[in-house]
């Protein structure tokens, strides 16, 4: 009964795909209206602020659907509503062409948080070899938390009723064209984590019925932290 709640809850994703009509895209014209984005999202869309996404490599059906989410309020954030508010369907299209024309970068294995390594290092009731102990048991539990990422990334949670994110997204990270499904490879941890908090507690909530509310509902803290970090140093 689960697995097949999950099968009908991906192809109803599959159906609900966008309609907006589009017009073809200039990528050189692209780069030049993109100058204003670069200030957050970097000079070729690798943004090297961790809460702001990467838009390089980006599916240009899902780059257009949310700039005119954003344009037409159904997706509510107040400093890129004025950011597309002059934009012409024109303008959207050159720019997401030109995104997804570039290459993402690679991100670094995610960190261990510096506090709890100092609290380790300023426990004086602790001996060397339990602080190294101690340390060791972070990076395991940093190593263990990816591993979790990609079991579920691939293979969903049935227990949980949470659909794999290979379905939708690719088993690549590279989204899905047709669908408007963003492409994950390469996105920032920290940003990951935000939307798919977003999802769930409905801060992010211009389509409450869709799949990514759906599934990030069942999800706890520590999965969604282990998706982030596996997702953002995909290959």
């Amino acid at each position: 009964m689960k697995k097949s709640l999950l099968v009908v809850s991906v192809s109803f994703a599959l159906l609900n795909m966008s309609g907006i009509a589009q017009a073809v895209g200039d990528i050189s014209a692209g780069q030049g209206k993109s100058g204003t984005c670069a200030s957050c999202h970097g000079e070729n869309g690798n943004s090297m602020m961790p809460l702001f996404p990467k838009l390089a490599a980006q599916n240009e059906g899902y780059l257009v659907k949310q700039m005119h989410a954003f344009k037409d309020g159904s997706r509510s954030d107040p400093t890129m509503a004025s950011m597309v508010a002059g934009l012409s369907d024109q303008d959207i299209e050159d720019i997401a062409v030109y995104y997804e024309a570039q290459a993402v970068t690679a991100n670094s294995e995610p960190q261990i948080n510096p506090d709890d390594l100092d609290e380790i290092d300023d426990n004086d009731s602790l001996s060397e070899d339990e602080k190294t102990a101690a340390r060791k048991a972070l990076q395991d539990k940093q190593g263990a938390l990816i591993a979790q990422g990609y079991d579920v990334y691939r293979n969903g949670d049935l227990d949980n009723e949470i659909s794999a994110c290979i379905a939708c997204h690719g088993p690549e990270g590279e989204g899905n064209e047709p669908a408007s499904f963003p492409a994950l490879k390469g996105q920032h941890a920290d940003y990951l984590i935000k939307t798919l908090t977003d999802f769930k507690t409905d801060v992010r909530s211009n389509n409450p019925d869709n799949m990514m509310h759906m599934i990030a509902k069942k999800m706890t803290d520590e999965k969604i932290k282990a998706i982030a970090y596996y997702v953002s140093v995909m290959k």
